[in-house]
């Protein structure tokens, strides 16, 4: 799991925003994201998050652009999903990003059952990005390795965090601390 916190332990203000990890991040702490991201052979992540994402990255441009454009990606959903439309796109780059994303595979039955599945295979990592919903699910399975934890210096005060509901604490071992000039740190934790 890759996420963004705030130092009080929310992953988006009250209303969902998240825009406070733009303000408080830099050029490092921006490339580590990346190449967390970038070590991914398939991207997963809840379908609000994947319908909010899908029509942006195959037009954006920056560092982060290539890789959530290149790498296979996967979608989870209770509640259906309506699919992606890779038509509209101007240039045949931006077309084969937009396929990259109208092809995702989709999961709507057990997330557990899913995750199992997909560890099976051979290959990369797999990289969960997303909003709090999912990931809280995700934390819930017990399935995930690591956690690649970027804590900005902010403090929203409320919010949406993802550490909610454990039914039992979770034990997680520090492997690496990386700290960036705009006071971003980023730990990896493994449980």
């Amino acid at each position: 799991m890759k996420m963004s916190m705030s130092v009080d332990g929310f992953v988006s203000d009250a209303e969902g925003k998240s825009d406070w990890v733009f303000k408080t991040g830099d050029k490092e702490s921006a490339a580590w994201s990346v190449g967390v991201i970038r070590e991914a052979g398939l991207i997963i992540m809840g379908r609000k998050s994947f319908e909010t994402m899908a029509p942006y990255w195959p037009t954006a441009t920056g560092p982060f652009a290539a890789p959530m454009n290149e790498i296979p990606k996967a979608l989870f959903t209770r509640k259906g999903f309506r699919g992606i439309d890779s038509v509209h796109t101007t240039t045949s780059e931006q077309s084969s990003a937009a396929a990259s994303w109208a092809g995702a595979r989709v999961f709507d039955g057990d997330l557990a059952e899913g995750i199992r599945e997909l560890k099976a295979g051979s290959g990369k990592p797999i990289v969960a990005l997303g909003g709090a919903g999912f990931m809280q699910n995700l934390i819930a399975t017990g399935l995930i390795d690591e956690y690649h934890l970027a804590i900005h210096p902010v403090a929203l005060g409320s919010g949406l965090p993802i550490f909610t509901g454990l039914e039992i604490p979770l034990y997680l071992k520090l492997a690496d601390v990386k700290t960036f000039p705009g006071g971003v740190i980023a730990m990896t934790y493994r449980v």
